[in-house]
């Protein structure tokens, strides 16, 4: 700890020394000194013009918004993540991002709820409205730098801001290689189903909205695959980052690998990090991550009747960590059964072959995969599972919902 505590010094400390801010006592011994020096946090705005510099970093080394603000909430504490969320706006009405951002961009400083007006002294404004004791919120403030200026560098999916053009007017319709307004509406449909499902206190209620956001999924996906018989299968190839929550991160990955390879999606895994990132044609993405969040829905209420029925075990985190890959494995060999079933229907409905087209459209996602990650490399967990968690996983999947109850075809 030096003898005087400056500005240069803390300006020093925000930009300079991200990895000794990682450890959370380091950064508790620093935040006390901080508070004395400094009760009104960043009074003088050097913490704001440091962490904005940090994000320009990170979003150069292939971070999204999005992505920040999961970064945040893992790395240094949920208490981060309102600090994060102004900076990520602060930045945006900065660089003028609502007009010369992509649209995918701008979609997530949407989401995140960044585009509303706020107040320019960013970390001081946020100190205020907060009101946390100044000691934590310099410790706050030292664990986000820590996690702005530790983050590796991922691929870029996104141009950063510092590629992008001049402003330029945005037109009122969908953008190109969006949705079209059909998809669209079927996409809000099944999210609020999702919504509605996840919100309920009533078991039935919840595997009732579960399972018709699934039929309509189903429904989505195979009529996507016959549109796509007319258009050219490169067209739409894009990506999507999926962020995976703890606990049991590795788990819930193999559950959205077991989905999106099902539906011709390809999945890289930030191991570390709590991000998946999806490569496919779009509107296998969109099924992909609403089928995974239904999925992830119904495995924890499984998981819930499934350790009620069986209390007593001597590790439960080793059986729920079992339960979830028996639950994957078994749901990824149903879906499977599944798609080649819808195809086989689709294609004796219409009297045309989908196998041309469906292989045409994985060779366009694996050479898009193979230009954007060149040094990605398979992987299969080896670490052993509880036996029991395993089949019950297996047993709770054959009761899953994955497609709509269809009449056989007469």
């Amino acid at each position: 700890m030096p003898g005087v505590i400056d500005d240069a010094w803390t300006a020093d400390l925000l930009r300079h020394r991200s990895s000794l801010l990682t450890d959370a006592a380091v950064a508790q011994e620093l935040a006390v000194a901080l508070a004395a020096h400094d009760p009104t946090v960043d009074g003088g705005g050097i913490a704001t013009a440091a962490l904005l510099d940090a994000l320009d970093g990170a979003w150069e080394r292939g971070w999204q918004p999005a992505d920040i603000a999961q970064a945040a909430r893992r790395g240094a504490t949920a208490g981060a993540v309102p600090l994060v969320i102004a900076l990520i706006g602060a930045h945006a009405r900065r660089t003028d991002a609502v007009v010369r951002a992509p649209e995918e961009w701008v979609a997530q400083l949407r989401e995140l709820g960044t585009l509303s007006p706020g107040d320019a002294a960013v970390v001081a404004g946020w100190h205020r409205a907060e009101r946390r004791p100044p000691a934590e919120a310099w410790r706050i403030v030292l664990r986000l730098a820590g996690v702005l200026g530790t983050a590796p560098r991922i691929e870029v999916l996104i141009p950063p801001p510092s590629r992008w053009a001049a402003a330029r007017p945005r037109s009122g319709g969908t953008p190109p290689g969006g949705p079209a307004s059909g998809d669209d509406r079927v996409l809000r449909r099944i999210r609020g189903l999702l919504v509605k499902a996840e919100s309920t206190e009533f078991p039935d209620e919840a595997e009732a909205l579960t399972a018709k956001a699934q039929e309509l999924m189903t429904r989505h996906a195979v009529d996507g695959a016959l549109l796509a018989t007319g258009a050219a299968p490169t067209a739409a190839v894009g990506t999507r980052r999926v962020h995976v929550d703890d606990p049991y991160v590795r788990a819930k990955t193999q559950l959205l690998a077991a989905v999106a390879e099902t539906n011709d999606v390809r999945l890289v895994w930030y191991q570390g990090l709590g991000i998946a990132t999806l490569v496919g044609v779009r509107a296998d993405l969109d099924a992909v991550e609403l089928l995974f969040t239904s999925l992830l829905l119904q495995v924890a209420q499984a998981l819930a009747v499934a350790e009620r029925e069986g209390a007593g075990r001597a590790s439960a985190r080793t059986f729920r960590r079992a339960f979830l890959l028996g639950y994957a494995h078994r749901i990824g060999e149903r879906l499977g059964a599944a798609r080649r079933r819808a195809t086989a229907d689709a294609a004796a409905e219409r009297g045309v072959d989908l196998l041309p087209v469906l292989r045409s459209r994985r060779e366009a996602v694996d050479s898009a995969v193979a230009e954007l990650f060149p040094r990605v490399r398979a992987s299969r967990s080896r670490a052993t599972v509880d036996p029991g968690g395993w089949y019950a996983g297996q047993a709770a999947a054959e009761r899953a919902e994955v497609g709509p109850h269809r009449p056989p075809i007469r």
